[in-house]
């Protein structure tokens, strides 16, 4: 699995801007007033080759009796639980106060890697009050300037050997499938129906499964490699005592899956947490399927399941592509037919299509629906590629790519998807600039 690196320090010492430059984009809120950050912040990162998850996190007050900062101290703890390497954060304008040596005795009881970073080291001046931080009683002293980058390579450098590499499937021949939603939706209950056997506490209380757990299984003849995930719960509401690493287990399974089964409650409908956990399902380029568990304590008529359908479509627009089953895992109704439904959309998550076949039916698309011109001149396609599978990417050479509107990238994908069967799975579309050699 991939490490988790957090963030931490008082409030308005800079970690957001770390946060930003170590992450690549302003993720993060930055502006220069204390307690900007309340929540934790995640962003897939790289270094060295090590991708690693980074958590910003909102400022560390240890001492406080406000309830904002009571709050942004327990999401801190919660970092420093989730993280394998901590990043303590100290301002050089600052000096060094009372709260960051309340902090760091907080440190020296973890057993993890904890890097003590001097940020805003903007010049000799700032140098000079580094070594004041030394009555930490820490050996190493990392200073840099988040917001110029400057001493980052350093600190990055060393961080790089305590992440561990990229874990990889040890069994290629099993479908991962990882079960996830937000918490007491069923997730434990159907994975217990999966296997046939309590392999998981089930517990009605919210927050009961902490990690993801691998449990390779077969089903029928066919290997699957089965990942039970804990809970998503709101940011707003997590509570240290409760929730220990849902969030990042959650993102590190659906990393590692091939297939996402996206449990509902059919008592709730869809809520914006599931929302923003298809989302997270996208963005991670899985496959997914809609799951809408407790069926059975639905009251039913003839077009319960229309409307259900229409609303899940209406309010998940950009996962209308994914399947959606009704069941219950707590009688077992339709669960079998899940697997069915997971042979269908790995099939397609795996496909490949001949460069010969594609292109023809690019031309197809093109002819049908010229692109609009760019700067009065055509903009022509030159050829098309598939450049990966899990999801289907597929690679466009083109005269001018920043050219190609969004409505016309969703045009191509739409007949794509017709055309190559393609139909329940996210598929990805690239835009690049044709090489001087194929002019």
């Amino acid at each position: 699995m991939k490490s988790v690196v957090a963030i931490i320090g008082r409030p308005n010492v800079g970690k957001s801007t770390l946060f930003n430059r170590l992450s690549g984009g302003k993720r993060a809120i930055v502006i220069d007033e204390p307690g900007a950050t309340r929540d934790r912040n995640y962003a897939d990162c790289l270094w060295n080759g090590k991708p690693f998850i980074l958590i910003d996190t909102g400022g560390f007050e240890p001492a406080s009796t406000e309830k904002i900062l009571i709050q942004m101290r327990e999401q801190a703890s919660l970092a420093i639980e989730e993280a394998d390497v901590i990043l303590f954060i100290l301002d050089g304008r600052d000096g060094l106060l009372s709260a960051d040596i309340e902090i760091a005795g907080l440190l020296r009881t973890v057993t993890k890697p904890v890097f003590f970073i001097v940020n805003k080291v903007d010049g000799p001046k700032q140098q000079q009050g580094v070594y004041d931080f030394y009555r930490l009683g820490v050996e190493r002293l990392y200073s840099l300037s988040a917001l110029e980058g400057s001493g980052l390579g350093d600190l990055m450098d060393d961080v790089a050997d305590h992440l561990t590499e990229a874990e990889e499937r040890t069994d290629d021949e099993r479908i991962g499938i990882a079960v996830i939603g937000k918490p007491n939706v069923g997730k434990s209950s159907l994975v217990n129906r999966f296997l046939g056997y309590e392999r998981t506490i089930v517990n009605p209380e919210a927050g009961t499964t902490r990690d993801a757990i691998d449990t390779p299984f077969d089903w029928e003849g066919r290997k699957y490699l089965l990942i039970d995930t804990a809970g998503i719960r709101r940011k707003s509401r997590i509570q240290a005592s409760l929730e220990k690493h849902s969030i990042v287990q959650a993102l590190r399974a659906i990393d590692r899956c091939d297939v996402a089964l996206l449990l509902i409650d059919a008592m709730e409908g869809i809520t914006e947490q599931d929302a923003k956990i298809a989302g997270l399902t996208i963005d991670k380029g899985a496959a997914g399927i809609i799951v809408v568990n407790k069926w059975d304590g639905v009251e039913k008529d003839d077009r319960t399941i229309g409307k259900y359908v229409k609303d899940i479509k209406d309010q998940l627009k950009f996962m209308d592509f994914a399947p959606i089953i009704f069941i219950s895992a707590l009688t077992g109704q339709r669960v079998p037919r899940i697997f069915a439904l997971v042979e269908r959309v790995y099939a397609q998550y795996t496909r490949r299509i001949g460069t010969g076949e594609l292109n023809k039916g690019i031309r197809d698309f093109l002819d049908a629906n010229p692109p609009s011109r760019h700067r009065g001149r055509e903009n022509k396609f030159l050829y098309v590629t598939q450049a990966a599978v899990k999801p289907p990417t597929f690679v466009f050479f083109v005269q001018e790519p920043t050219a190609v509107h969004f409505s016309y990238e969703r045009y191509l994908a739409n007949r794509i998807r017709e055309t190559f069967a393609l139909d329940l799975v996210p598929i990805r579309l690239i835009f690049r600039k044709r090489s001087r050699q194929t002019d």
